[in-house]
């Protein structure tokens, strides 16, 4: 079990998690639609509005007798919240398809001051100073710099005492969120 404390607004806990990702073709693609989901979620709120707007107005101006001269307006919002709606759906797709190709082995090292995370010849990190918060996803944590997301930590690829280790450290932070 991990011991945290707090000393001049520092996190001790004496993290250091390393663990490999496989070449599996379908985690780039997993990956891509955790990253999307969260920007792209809205346009599903936003179509589904739309739609609801445009059929309460389809029949509030049937009713009215006024429903000749502002059909169009009605249909045009129906059709344009329904491909709001299924806009999230394709690009999770697309992403899925067009990052198939980029399955390399890689792997994470997180310690108590950075993620730092290698795919292929690449790596790169991310200091947990500059983290905003941790969004849980039933395969992932979802890291946000800032208001956007920065990069997955794949719980399913660790061990269950270093999730639980990696949890307990991001609680004590403040950063996890569910």
């Amino acid at each position: 079990m991990t011991r945290c404390r707090v000393r001049w607004r520092h996190y001790r806990c004496g993290v250091h998690i390393r663990f490999d990702v496989p070449a599996d073709p379908a985690y780039p693609g997993r990956v891509a639609a955790a990253l999307s989901s969260a920007q792209l979620r809205r346009y599903g709120y936003i179509g589904a509005s739309l739609v609801a707007a445009g059929a309460i107005g389809l029949a509030v101006a049937q009713g009215a007798g006024w429903g000749d001269q502002t059909r169009p307006l009605w249909l045009a919002m129906v059709v344009g919240g329904l491909l709001a709606m299924l806009y999230w759906p394709w690009l999770r797709l697309r992403a899925r398809r067009r990052s198939s190709g980029y399955a390399v082995e890689g792997g994470y090292d997180i310690t108590e001051d950075t993620i730092m995370m290698r795919s292929g010849s690449e790596s790169g990190g991310i200091a947990w100073d500059g983290v905003t918060e941790v969004r849980a996803t039933p395969e992932f944590w979802v890291v946000y710099v800032g208001r956007m997301p920065a990069t997955v930590i794949p719980r399913r690829l660790m061990s269950a005492e270093d999730a639980q280790t990696l949890r307990a450290y991001m609680a004590a932070r403040g950063l996890l969120r569910s």
